[in-house]
């Protein structure tokens, strides 16, 4: 179960930055607290496509979860460690979004949320789609993947505001 009180933080927080504090970069090889944003709504998006895919699959996959998965989800969520893309262009989110975009794309990866939250637990748990480091998992699993990513990067965005100046 989801009561969206994670990402009602980042939406309530979100309010509160100027334009210049959305893509304040305070050090080489570090994110904005924009782009640290929009890193959290594309991975939203790409994880509750992978709930669809799930729920549109015809084959069981028998497949189940890495190590690295199982400590996942018997954690319930990500070890409070940093964790270092590696520095290609594509895991290096744009940092020209404004606030009202960033805002919009938060209220709807909650609406897509809305929309899969009761679906997940009826869908064949064997009907899986394969994440590159947790293995394959079905929809409640991609479903609850979301919270943890936005849950995780909290400690992240406390950071980034202090080296703002909130």
């Amino acid at each position: 179960m989801n009561d969206y009180h994670t990402i009602e933080i980042y939406k309530n927080h979100l309010q509160h930055f100027s334009k210049d504090q959305l893509r304040h970069i305070s050090a080489e090889g570090t994110w904005s607290i924009g782009q640290m944003y929009l890193h959290l709504i594309e991975v939203a998006f790409e994880y509750l496509e992978n709930v669809e895919a799930c729920s549109a699959a015809s084959e069981e996959q028998k497949l189940g979860k890495t190590e690295a998965g199982e400590i996942l989800y018997k954690r319930g969520g990500f070890p409070p460690i940093k964790i270092k893309l590696p520095a290609d262009p594509e895991n290096t989110p744009s940092n020209t979004k404004r606030k009202e975009e960033l805002m919009q794309g938060l209220i709807q990866v909650e609406k897509r949320m809305r929309v899969w939250e009761e679906k997940v637990n009826v869908i064949n748990p064997n009907f899986k789609v394969k994440h590159g480091g947790f293995g394959w998992l079905n929809a409640k699993e991609w479903f609850d993947l979301v919270d943890m990513h936005f849950r995780h990067h909290l400690r992240q965005k406390r950071e980034l505001e202090e080296k703002i100046c909130l």
